[in-house]
Formats: structure tokens, C-alpha cells, sequence
């Protein structure tokens, strides 16, 4: 997105005075074995990213250069690499990404919600004295700036904006579904609700909160402490803080659309096996809607140093090749066939092995006369020789864990391998 003259200096004075909070202290339960030793942003996505990776690179791209990762679960693997990728701003220029793990700064509890996280870290906000404060989700896949959300903000005398995306009505249960009137002013947010309204004169569409949140510092301030004081709220965004102050304030919609097409840009929940792995096989296609080569838009991660992928041996029955596959750095395809499959990085396939439909992640070691259909493989698997996987659901739902899409989830727990338990 770009804009000129003295909106592009307006952005700029916006971005500067915001300080933006990324909520990364979820389990992400619904992804099953994938988050039973990381928090959901830590996940692997797209080959070498962590999905936290996403909502840090937006803040880089839109000019916001103070940033705070609130993390709480299982954060170690999330706090290495944050460390490891995200030490390049500049502290004597103001900028910084603050790590502020869950430490009983106020309550003597861990984080209850999304609200008492900012809340337990006030003292920490107002030291640095944004006048907007940025709340981010820390575990969906998008690209947006945030600088056309403030001046939306701004301009809209808001006390309060909620970014929103439209979802099909049989997905509103898994997020805040929002009513606006003609002015996007919101009149109604029901989270995760059993029977949501649809768009008016949209069947089958219903608006939905990104959970992305600008506030107006103060009035961020006066919510969380009045939150915190209400023994009967659940101290969350969504649930309790938002809805509590549509009648009283004013709480505005921003509609996540392309500023030229209109359309709705790439958004995506990946909290599930089924959409982490849909969303991860779409980048292989042609044309993929997300776009992980645009130099305009670069998203961030930390490179590990690694030699450029290998294909080795051209025979007739052993030739190591991909085809319509993302492959990255420090992998060996010895004499197998890799289609239509999205591998990490140092992935090592032996010879005589298909991989069709796969997702597999980093450290990955497929030894020979392995076939994989349709799997997603966990980061440090090491597959015995001869392993077949989503040829027989029924076998495979006897070992490893397989989704009603017919994924195959495949984790080093399930295969005997404990590589996270102390020996």
C-alpha cells in the first residue's frame, strides 16, 4: 500500500507513537501434538518461518519499531528465536522487540486472558508512552500494514478499532463475530457465537475480528484496570472488554480489503493440522495468494546458515527429484521423487522414497523405501527405513494422529523418538 505527501508523514508520526503488543502466550490446542512442547507462534510455516514471524515482519514493514511479544506457554523455542532472528534494531534509535513473559508482575497468577496479559505489563507500557497501543494475535498468517489501520483509527475519532475479515458463516464459531451499522461503527461482537448473524444481503457470510486491536492509550489505561477489577470477567478482548464498552464508546470496525481491488487480501487461521497443512501445500502452487517473494513486503525470519538444496543420482530407478515442491536450504533429495510437497530445511530424503501431497519440517530424516501421502512431519522425525504413511487410514490412526481431512500428523513422540525428554 502506499501513500503520499503529507498522509505518508501522518503514518509515520502514527507509526512512531505506537506501541505494539503481540499476544504469543497461546497454546494452540486445536493443533494437537504440534503444541505439546511450543506455543502455537512458534510453529514452523512456509519452509523456514515461525508463524510469529508474520505479525513481527508487519510491524517492521508498517514502520511500527517498538514491539513487545507477551509469551507465557511453553515459550522456550519461541524466545530462542526471536532472540536468534529479531536482535537487529537499534536500542539508542528507540526501537526494540521486547520479550515480556508471563512473571506475576501485578497479579500473583499467570496470564487469564488476552486483556489481563497487557494488563499485567502496564507498568512496562507506560514507561515507554505510546499514544496508541497495537494488540496483535500472535498466531495467524497475513500480510497487512498497520499504518492504514491508525490513520482508519484516527480519522474515525475512534477509542477503540477492530480489524475484521469476513469468514463463511459455518467458520464464525472459531472467532468474535462483529454487527456495524453504515458507519462501521460496531453494535455488536459475540465471541465464538453458535449461530452467527450473517452480512446483511450476504448469506453465508458473516464479519469476523482479527484479533487486532488499536487503542487509544489512555483509554486502554482506564478499560484494563476497570476489566481487572470486575470478578466476574474472564479478563479477555473478546469476551469481555470489547463487548462491555460498544454502548458506552466508540468501537469501529476496519475492514481488512485491499485499498485498490476492494478484495479481501490473504488471511489465515492456521489452528488446526488440517489448515496449518492446507495453508503450508497452497505455497506450492503456481501462483499461491500469498506471496512469500515480494520484495515490497519481505517477511523476516532468522536464516540459519545452510548450503543451497541437492538432488543427487539420475538413474532410471533412482533419480532425486522434485516437481511442483518448495524445497529449502540444506536438504538432500538422494534418489527419490518429492510432488506437490513443501520441505524445510535440512531435510534429508534417502533414495527410493515418493513423497507426494507432504508437509515436512525441519531436521527431518526419511530413510529408504519410505512412501508418504498427504503427511505433515514434525520438526527432528526420523523415519525408519520402509515406513508407509497415508496409504491405510486405519493403520495409520493406530500410530500417529490423522484429521477428519485425512491428514497424517506424524511427531517424534509417536514414532518412540523423545527428543524433548530429559534422559
Amino acid at each position: 500500500m502506499m501513500f503520499r505527501g503529507e498522509t505518508a508523514r501522518q503514518i509515520t508520526r502514527l507509526t512512531r507513537d505506537t506501541l505494539a503488543l503481540i499476544l504469543a502466550g497461546g497454546r494452540g490446542s486445536r493443533l494437537k501434538h504440534l503444541t505439546v512442547w511450543r506455543a502455537k507462534p512458534a510453529v514452523p510455516f512456509g519452509g523456514k518461518f515461525r508463524i510469529i514471524d508474520f505479525p513481527l515482519s508487519n510491524c517492521m514493514n508498517s514502520g511500527i519499531r517498538r514491539v513487545g511479544v507477551l509469551t507465557q506457554y511453553k515459550a522456550h523455542s519461541l524466545i530462542l528465536h526471536i532472540q536468534k532472528g529479531w536482535g537487529f534494531l537499534r536500542g539508542e534509535l528507540g526501537e526494540f522487540i521486547e520479550l515480556l513473559p508471563a512473571q506475576q508482575r501485578i497479579e500473583t497468577s499467570w496470564y487469564t486472558g488476552t486483556a489481563d496479559a497487557v494488563y499485567q505489563n502496564l507498568d512496562i507500557i507506560r514507561n515507554h508512552h505510546p499514544s496508541f497501543v497495537l494488540v496483535l494475535a500472535g498466531d495467524h498468517v497475513y500480510k497487512m500494514d498497520y499504518g492504514a489501520m491508525l490513520i482508519h483509527h484516527v480519522d474515525s475519532n475512534a477509542d477503540v478499532t477492530v480489524a475484521c475479515v469476513e469468514v463463511p458463516v459455518e467458520r464464525a464459531h472459531e472467532f468474535g463475530v462483529v454487527t456495524v451499522d453504515a458507519q462501521s461503527r460496531i453494535t455488536k461482537f459475540l465471541e465464538k457465537p453458535k449461530d452467527p448473524e450473517p452480512i446483511p444481503g450476504r448469506p453465508g457470510i458473516t464479519l469476523a475480528s482479527m484479533g487486532i486491536y488499536v487503542f487509544n492509550t489512555k483509554f486502554l489505561y482506564e478499560q484494563l484496570v476497570r476489566d481487572a477489577g470486575t470478578t466476574s470477567s474472564a479478563h479477555d478482548f473478546g469476551k469481555n472488554v470489547i463487548p462491555s464498552i460498544m454502548d458506552s464508546c466508540r468501537v469501529m470496525a476496519y475492514p481488512f480489503r485491499d485499498p485498490v481491488t476492494k478484495k479481501q487480501p490473504y488471511w489465515r487461521d492456521v489452528g488446526t493440522v488440517d489448515a496449518l497443512w492446507e495453508a503450508n501445500i497452497e505455497l506450492v502452487e503456481i501462483t499461491p495468494e500469498l506471496n512469500l517473494y515480494d520484495e515490497e513486503w519481505p517477511i523476516w525470519t532468522y536464516q540459519e546458515q545452510l548450503p543451497p538444496a541437492k538432488f543427487v543420482f539420475d538413474d532410471d530407478l533412482r533419480r532425486g527429484m522434485a516437481t511442483d515442491s518448495m524445497v529449502s536450504g540444506g536438504c538432500v533429495i538422494s534418489g527419490s521423487k518429492v510432488s506437490h510437497s513443501l520441505l524445510f530445511s535440512n531435510v534429508k530424503v534417502h533414495s527410493f522414497c515418493e513423497v507426494d501431497d507432504s508437509v515436512v519440517m525441519p531436521d527431518v530424516v526419511i530413510n529408504r523405501h519410505c512412501r508418504l501421502r498427504k503427511t505433515l512431519i514434525d520438526k527432528g522425525c526420523h523415519l525408519p527405513e520402509g515406513t508407509i504413511i497415508g496409504e491405510n487410514p486405519e493403520e495409520d490412526a493406530k500410530r500417529f494422529y490423522v484429521t477428519r481431512q485425512g491428514v497424517v500428523l506424524v511427531t517424534p513422540d509417536m514414532l518412540g523418538q523423545q527428543l524433548h525428554h530429559a534422559r
